[in-house]
């Protein structure tokens, strides 16, 4: 059963199949600067060799290979946002990372990155997407899922360069902060159970 939101969105893996609706979604620059959803999977070094057609053949790769790299969302036929989770070993830029070296030994999965197109922002298409996300590491074995949200210090941020997503979205779905080593970088994690139709917080 897909999770119901106001704003009538439905969900679906990112498979070959619908590779033609991610290039669509993701348009000519690749979501942002010739991403196309790399940048977590490819050290710096070789994703600013790839950046857009190099890094788009990667992605291909990837789910041409079988790898569900993440969720898709549609309004009615329409891509109009995309979520990128999967097991936090397929991010390895993650550990390179001071701020966002492990926690711990825990099995996580990790939710990396958001794109939602410009006429849906706004909307809480975010946060319905993670409640779609959160559904979707359930049914394929994840009992923690971890993020990295931005937390601005002050003021607003475009959500164009929220990528990661914002603390508030994943704190009101239940996340809980376990690590900060950034003042706007924390790490949050959703314990999931393995029930259909009950999740918690890390404290049950």
């Amino acid at each position: 059963m897909e999770p119901k939101d106001p704003i009538a969105l439905t969900y679906r893996p990112l498979t070959p199949e619908r590779w033609d609706d991610f290039e669509r979604l993701f348009g000519a620059r690749g979501a942002c600067g010739g991403c196309w959803c790399m940048w977590w999977r490819l050290k710096r070094s070789a994703y600013e060799r790839s950046k857009g057609e190099g890094n788009r053949q990667a992605m291909k790769t990837i789910v041409s290979g079988g790898e569900v790299p993440g969720l898709l969302a549609y309004r009615g036929s329409a891509p109009v946002a995309w979520c990128s989770l999967g097991p936090r070993e397929r991010f390895p830029v993650l550990d390179r990372s001071r701020t966002l070296k492990r926690v711990d030994d825990t099995p996580v999965w990790s939710v990396v990155c958001f794109f939602v197109a410009r006429e849906m922002r706004g909307q809480g298409v975010t946060a319905a997407l993670l409640r779609a996300a959160v559904d979707f590491a359930r049914k394929n074995g994840c009992r923690m899922l971890e993020a990295y949200p931005v937390a601005p210090l002050k003021g607003r941020m475009p959500s164009a360069f929220a990528w990661t997503g914002f603390l508030s979205t994943f704190q009101q779905a239940g996340f809980q902060e376990v690590a900060r080593r950034s003042a706007t970088r924390p790490a949050l994690r959703f314990q999931i159970q393995p029930s259909a139709d009950k999740v918690s917080g890390p404290n049950g």
